[in-house]
């Protein structure tokens, strides 16, 4: 999937707002503030429900890599997520 498509889709998704659960939230991590080399997904699948995460990194900015920019819009379609939200920019480690 081309990167521009995959970051439409996901940004479509964060538009809808708090629909319920399935819940998955995108965080972007990395060495400065302009660059996020890694992104962590968690998932809640009901509320009250233990987080699961998962994450993944590249040597580049993660939000140009096409290959884990589809793989994000995969797990979202996989996991039937009703909400998609993103913590906003990138938080340096």
């Amino acid at each position: 999937m081309n990167v521009d498509k995959a970051k439409k889709r996901i940004a479509k998704q964060l538009t809808k707002g708090f629909a319920g659960y399935p819940h998955l939230t995108l965080a972007y991590f990395g060495k400065t503030a302009d660059c996020a080399t890694e992104v962590v997904v968690t998932f809640v699948s009901a509320e009250g429900a233990a987080a699961q995460q998962q994450s993944f990194s590249a040597q580049t900015d993660v939000r140009q890599d096409e290959t884990i920019q589809s793989v994000l819009v995969k797990i979202i379609d996989r996991a039937g997520a009703a909400t998609v939200t993103e913590v906003g920019g990138v938080a340096v480690k």
